[in-house]
């Protein structure tokens, strides 16, 4: 019975369970002087915002760079509070600038980089969940995806061709 019993729950495990595999492409640049221009001159600016974060909690400097369709570049640092909440990302910063100033302008890319205080970032830093998030609402805003560049203060920098692909099983307006 209790093989028989096994066996049955395998079998209605396997009419009601579905496995998805969600796969994501992902650029990898050995270093910056092997992105393509455009890129690179995005990234440079997320660099030099990122050196004028307000980082005196975490010491963890972000700089991220916004590319507009009209070929506006708003750049944005963190900024940190005691108060952690009401602190902000540098995605964030940028993003709410951006839409702020030109709120008809579908976003083209970001570019995303850190320096901590007691290291060089060695591999790239990735939007956090609610970056992730908010840049995904103006992708589906647009219709258009939005290219993100991720890079730390060194080595690798990883590309990805849309916020869902960083965001695959995502909430949206759909479900409201």
């Amino acid at each position: 019975m209790g093989t028989f019993d096994h066996h049955f729950k395998i079998s209605i495990y396997q009419k009601i369970l579905i496995i998805m595999i969600i796969q994501t492409e992902v650029k990898v640049f050995p270093d910056r002087s092997k992105l393509p221009a455009k890129e690179a001159d995005l990234l440079a600016v997320a660099s030099e915002a990122a050196k004028h974060a307000y980082a005196p909690y975490s010491h963890f400097k972000v700089g991220a760079a916004v590319l507009l369709a009209n070929g506006h570049i708003i750049s944005g640092n963190n900024q940190e509070n005691a108060v952690y909440p009401s602190g902000m990302c540098a995605e964030r910063v940028a993003l709410f600038y951006a839409a702020a100033q030109f709120p008809e302008t579908p976003i083209v890319k970001i570019a995303i980089t850190a320096k901590g205080a007691k290291n060089e970032t060695d591999r790239p830093v990735p939007p956090c969940g609610s970056c992730r998030q908010s840049l995904l609402e103006y992708e589906m805003k647009f219709g258009e995806p939005i290219e993100i560049i991720m890079a730390g203060a060194k080595g690798e920098v990883y590309i990805v061709q849309s916020v869902a692909d960083l965001l695959p099983l995502s909430f949206s307006s759909d479900f409201l």
